[in-house]
């Protein structure tokens, strides 16, 4: 069923920018001037397989009554009627505004769901103002760049939930929604051997070559009740050896997969062992902030099978340190021995990828692993940790604020990415930590 986005903010925050940005066209007129827009247009908006109607509507400004501004604030009002959803654009880099804080209670009395949008983050310029947006009481801010669409595949995630039934699907959960799976890899380590062989259908075609998947193939499949989107994809070989066009363009969609995933299957070849290729891959899924699985395929052809697990592991464990815990599946899409520990694997990480911690039990965490390991000195004068809060899921993200935040080095943040897995099991995906300066006591203390 197909959903209605209204995009709503103060004059000049970018509102038309992401219009056209979502419909793919330049439809709406764009200016540096304040105010350009004043009817709301409506057009076809789409992310990736992701497609909706968006509405883009006038500045949010106070105005008299029957004034020209008050005759647009109707028309506004009459496109947040007809919308699903919201999404409440900020300028992050002016931060929250005294109008910015006026139109989210409005927006709050409302009733509709509304997303927050920090826009102008490009380069991690606006980070700070999208911070800010937590005081308004709207949920977790995305940090987007309408001008040069960067931090869509946020703004996917947030809206997909309205896809299938509106404000039901999101309420229903994981559930409600197919799991977006891709399975990458090197060329030829039998990634369309093992999708089918998951399918129980000839439904890619294999064979001794290499490179005969050139498209990202996403199938519709059902797997003990749970929905997901299963996408096959082209090898992946080194940057250098990619000289052709039409294999560069394969590298672009199975790059373009891996960033709408949710967990991502690498597929290794257990006859050769993970190769630099591979942990390059596995790197760049977890830079992503993607949920990772290795499936070591060709089992059924590996010599010494205990010796090969070992190498594997501790490769994993000098090569990917950010990615602690990833699943080792051994397995043969050749025969289907190994298989049904797969997906098993899949969801348990998807779940870490999705959990969310509470404000209280990270602060007990904060206060305990910072007595038993203080941080250092910076300027001559200690580093106090005032408090953390989670900002999102999808990977697990953390905002530290501390008196000195340019002053903790990076091997402080690793003990406390180390503790957060230990104490809360965050094992196989990524973990991001933000640093943000406050002088405060900490906000979520009564009293």
């Amino acid at each position: 069923m197909s959903f209605t986005v209204a995009v709503i903010g103060r004059p000049n925050v970018g509102k038309s920018t992401l219009f056209n940005r979502l419909t793919g066209k330049r439809q709406a007129i764009v200016d540096d001037t304040p105010g350009v827009t004043r009817d709301r247009r409506e057009g076809q908006g789409r992310i990736a397989d992701l497609e909706f109607r968006v509405i883009d509507t006038a500045g949010l400004d106070r105005g008299p009554a029957r004034s020209l501004q008050a005759r647009m604030q109707d028309q506004t009002e009459r496109a947040l009627g007809m919308a699903d959803v919201a999404l409440f654009m900020i300028d992050a880099r002016a931060g929250v505004t005294a109008v910015d804080r006026h139109f989210a209670d409005r927006l709050r009395r409302a009733g509709k769901p509304v997303i927050v949008v920090a826009n102008k983050c490009e380069g991690g310029k606006g980070e700070s103002g999208r911070l800010e947006a937590y005081a308004l009481g709207l949920g977790d801010p995305l940090a987007v760049s309408a001008e040069h669409g960067e931090g869509l595949n946020e703004l996917y995630e947030a809206l997909r939930p309205f896809a299938d039934s509106g404000d039901a699907a999101d309420a229903a959960g994981e559930d409600a929604r197919p799991l977006q799976l891709a399975v990458i890899g090197r060329p030829n380590v039998g990634k369309s051997t093992l999708v089918n062989r998951l399918l129980g259908d000839d439904r890619m075609l294999t064979g001794p070559e290499a490179g005969i998947t050139r498209d990202a193939i996403s199938t519709q499949w059902t797997w003990k009740g749970h929905d997901i989107r299963l996408i096959d994809t082209a090898g992946l070989r080194r940057k250098a050896r990619v000289t052709e066009k039409l294999e560069s363009l394969s590298v672009g969609d199975t790059l373009n997969a891996v960033r709408f995933a949710e967990v991502v299957v690498l597929v290794a070849d257990a006859t050769v062992g993970l190769e630099k290729q591979d942990l390059s891959i596995a790197r760049l899924v977890v830079e992503e902030g993607r949920a990772l699985v290795i499936a070591v395929n060709k089992w059924d052809l590996a010599q010494n099978r205990k010796q090969a697990l070992k190498d594997i592991d501790e490769k994993l464990e000098w090569s990917l340190p950010q990615a602690e815990g990833v699943p080792v599946v051994a397995c043969s899409a050749l025969t289907g021995k190994g298989l049904e520990k797969l997906l098993p694997a899949v969801f348990r990480v998807y779940r870490l990828w999705n959990r969310r911690l509470t404000t209280g039990e990270l602060n007990r965490w904060l206060a305990a692993v910072e007595d038993a390991h203080p941080p250092p000195l910076a300027k001559g004068r200690r580093v106090r940790l005032r408090y953390i809060t989670q900002a999102k899921t999808r990977p697990p993200t953390f905002v530290v604020f501390a008196s000195q935040p340019t002053g903790l080095p990076e091997s402080y943040l690793r003990y406390l990415t180390g503790g957060l897995r230990e104490a809360f099991g965050l094992v196989a995906v990524p973990i991001r930590i933000h640093l943000r300066k406050t002088s405060k006591k900490n906000p979520y203390v009564d009293g």
